[in-house]
């Protein structure tokens, strides 16, 4: 095949240039992305003629009866030049008289050349079309019969083509619309175990607001102004009263306490009592707007890896309610706090991680297990720049017995030594040994800075600058893990506990009867 019959087979399998893009059909429900590039999708029931590219062939056999090029052959004439019928018809006319010049010397004038052998294409037989040969007639015959075959398969795979996406459109449409082409509308039914918890508990999370006293800068009257928020979990509905559990530096400082519930109202919340070292505070407040009562399931029974749901009001109450998943990421976590605001850790939390997002506003919320029970009040997170997803709330089972004391009682009472304490890795070495006397190797301990009169210590013989470094059997490292052993749940008032301490370098024993105490001292 020629270079020139290469070019025509190309035009035919390829759309013509100036051919615009046709649009896909939208559905009504979705939005399709539009096809990548400028290619025509030809439909081949609206297809005509027109559409297919004509190549003017300049030779005997591309010239029109008139003697026109096909170039600017007429639309009937393009398409007569493609079908056999064209060469049938001229086949079967009688043979023309011969011209002039043929008369004169009664000789037949000779083929005309073809393109290839670059004679006159048009010849000089006055425009009239030459004679054409049976074997020339044949080859120009396949030639162009094998043109439209090949428009024709062209056509039948666009054709294939856009049904196949026809037939697409249409079955994604089925989905959302109807016989008539309207719109359907679906609802779907999304409920899972974390919705299911929710419908449980998620009304009985309030946000706790605390207002302090300030000074207006317009009159110098004392205002009661919101200085922070936080949340809380109404635990227990009884005789028109509500309590509700929260963290005890969420209410501390308040002059006055309101709490807001997920409906928008809002109730004033008196304060029954708190415990700074647990983190823990109880609310009073009416149960006019109460709707839901959490639950407390058994944070003994919690394992690493299930999910962990933490409800409460981050950032305030704009995003009251809020709610967000996890896992429990660790249990039996103890955690340092400093409870009095002096820079030094003095206690050790025991609580339960999880990855679950808490932020400032969630402190005093719940963390519910899949149940819908509350497993933990959240306390507190690790808020570093190079931290994610470590946050800590206080297990349930550290919170009933807190928090039915302080609803009782307005306080927590606690087995005391009625001293005060320094933790003696904060003393200088010089001094541990020179003035304490500690014996070498010995540089951990409680050294006791104040005893008061009366106290189980006073009653024991315990003195100023005793160093105890023993406990009912346990190794006293520092005022912290005291503090732990004597507030250990199998320790109760009215114990006797034995005591092991160094006085001027000499280590001695004593037994104490423990005394109750309140929360804030030890």
């Amino acid at each position: 095949m020629d270079e020139k019959n290469k070019d025509l087979e190309t035009q035919a399998k390829e759309p013509a240039s100036g051919a615009s893009p046709e649009k896909l059909p939208e559905s009504q429900s979705y939005t399709r992305s539009e096809p990548n590039g400028d290619a025509a999708v030809h439909n081949p029931e609206t297809a005509s003629t027109k559409d297919i590219p004509v190549e003017a062939v300049h030779s005997a056999e591309g010239v029109t009866p008139e003697g026109e090029p096909f170039a600017t052959a007429t639309k009937e004439e393009a398409e007569a030049s493609s079908t056999h019928a064209f060469f049938d018809e001229a086949a079967s006319e009688p043979a023309r008289p011969a011209t002039q010049a043929s008369r004169n010397n009664g000789t037949v004038p000779p083929i005309p050349p073809t393109r290839a052998g670059g004679g006159n294409l048009s010849g000089n037989n006055g425009g009239e079309p030459p004679k054409k040969d049976g074997k020339k007639k044949t080859v120009w015959g396949a030639f162009l019969a094998g043109i439209l075959g090949v428009l024709i398969g062209a056509l039948i795979v666009l054709g294939f083509s856009w049904g196949a996406l026809h037939d697409d459109n249409n079955n994604d449409a089925t989905s959302t619309t109807s016989n008539t082409g309207t719109t359907k509308k679906v609802t779907v039914e999304n409920t899972t175990g974390t919705t299911q918890a929710l419908e449980k508990v998620q009304d009985a999370v309030v946000s706790v607001l605390n207002y302090q006293a300030g000074t207006s800068i317009a009159t110098g009257d004392t205002t009661e102004d919101e200085a922070s928020s936080g949340s809380g979990v109404v635990y227990k509905k009884n005789n028109g009263k509500a309590y509700v559990v929260t963290n005890n530096h969420v209410v501390e400082g308040a002059n006055k306490l309101e709490v807001t519930f997920s409906s928008g109202k809002k109730a004033e919340a008196k304060l029954v009592g708190t415990d700074k070292w647990n983190d823990l505070a109880v609310l009073e407040i009416s149960d006019k707007y109460v709707t839901k009562v959490a639950e407390f399931g058994n944070s003994d029974a919690v394992k690493v890896g299930e999910i962990a749901i933490a409800i409460g009001s981050p950032l305030g109450t704009e995003f009251a309610g809020s709610v967000t998943q996890g896992i429990v990421s660790g249990v039996n976590r103890t955690v340092p706090v400093d409870t009095n605001g002096d820079g030094t850790e003095d206690w050790e939390a025991e609580v339960i991680q999880t990855d679950a997002a808490i932020n400032p506003g969630n402190s005093g919320g719940a963390l519910v297990n899949i149940e819908g029970q509350v497993i933990g009040i959240n306390s507190m997170k690790i808020s570093t720049e190079n931290v994610e997803g470590i946050g800590f709330a206080i297990p349930s089972n550290t919170v009933v017995p807190i928090i039915d004391q302080l609803e009782k009682n307005g306080e927590v009472e606690r087995p005391s030594l009625g001293v005060t304490l320094r933790d003696v890795d904060t003393i200088p070495e010089v001094q541990q040994q020179q003035f304490l006397k500690l014996p070498s190797g010995v540089d951990y301990g409680a050294m006791v800075q104040e005893v008061v009169a009366g106290s189980a210590a006073d009653k024991a013989g315990l003195k100023k600058y005793d160093v105890i470094v023993e406990m009912n059997g346990k190794k006293v490292t520092n005022s912290m893990t005291l503090r732990q052993i004597l507030y250990a749940n199998d320790v109760k008032i009215g114990d006797k506990m034995e005591v092991k301490y160094y006085r001027e370098g000499k280590k001695e024993t004593t037994t104490v009867t423990l005394t109750a105490a309140s929360s804030t001292n030890q």
